[in-house]
């Protein structure tokens, strides 16, 4: 099999993994990083966490948990596809020879030009997610939304509203995620040969892969959502920068972190569920 093709089935195995583990968590740090800034002498709408868990669950039972997911789970073929074969072939491109081993730095532009590519497909689909995700009524599932923001939002445009905050999120990111599994992979094998590492030290690695992502860009994904969920016709922001500057203002730094803990939780057994099907599936392709 070409190694394009293993990228595509190993990447679309991981993306899988990846997403049925973390979508629950997913949803309820969509639901505190857009939820209304309550006014003075308020409450806000979910006082923290565990109220959003208790809230969604009470008012729209376990289904609640999965809202959003068809947008993500039809595309998570072409979403993965893109960032393990970008991926891939920037490390044959820049491999002295075949099978040599990738220092650091490389394997940190080889994420961050993955990063890059798959922003154009993370943008709309990450929209109608959270849409989906941070709204009750006003969307009958994920191709309604896409309807809407086109008709409604200036076509096409629409669904890539947020897009400076998600190429911000993910070439960054990705290029700490790669960086970072490579080296614990490395340093839990002792040397640059990673193939006879167990299951277990996969995990762990992507595992703390994933936790590395929203530590190095959380506030990237707080003014990505804030503005892909802001209202079209009466928008509370200009832009990204706008974004960013009344949620420090208002909020303070505490703000740029509103979810954080649901990523956490979210990011390591996800992407250590993820990373351990892309190894186990390419390793089955040969």
């Amino acid at each position: 099999m070409a190694e394009v093709a293993k990228d595509l089935t190993s990447g679309t195995a991981g993306g899988v993994a990846l997403l049925v583990v973390g979508h629950p968590f997913d949803t309820i740090k969509v639901k505190l990083q857009s939820q209304p800034m309550a006014l003075a002498g308020e409450l806000p709408r979910y006082s923290g966490a565990m109220d959003a868990v208790k809230q969604t669950f009470s008012s729209e039972g376990p289904r609640g948990f999965f809202k959003g997911m068809g947008a993500p789970l039809a595309t998570v073929a072409a979403f993965n596809a893109v960032l393990f074969t970008v991926r891939g072939q920037m490390e044959s491109f820049l491999r002295s020879q075949p099978g040599a081993p990738i220092p650091l730095n490389q394997q940190v532009l080889c994420g961050a030009v993955a990063g890059f590519s798959v922003s154009f497909l993370a943008c709309p689909t990450e929209l109608i997610k959270c849409r989906l995700q941070a709204q009750t009524t006003s969307y009958g599932g994920p191709m309604d939304v896409a309807k809407q923001v086109m008709r409604s939002e200036g076509g096409l445009r629409g669904l890539y509203k947020g897009m400076l905050p998600t190429m911000a999120r993910e070439i960054p990111g990705n290029a700490v995620v790669f960086g970072v599994y490579e080296t614990i992979k490395q340093s839990l094998a002792g040397g640059t040969d990673t193939s006879k590492l167990g299951r277990g030290s996969l995990m762990m690695a992507g595992g703390l892969a994933g936790a590395s992502f929203w530590l190095s860009v959380y506030p990237a994904d707080v003014v990505k959502s804030v503005i892909q969920v802001d209202d079209y016709t009466n928008p509370k922001y200009r832009g990204s920068i706008d974004a960013f500057k009344k949620i420090l203002r208002s909020q303070g730094i505490k703000g740029l972190f509103r979810g954080f803990g649901p990523a956490m939780f979210r990011s390591i057994p996800a992407n250590a569920a993820c990373f351990l099907v892309y190894e186990m599936t390419r390793s089955s392709l040969g």
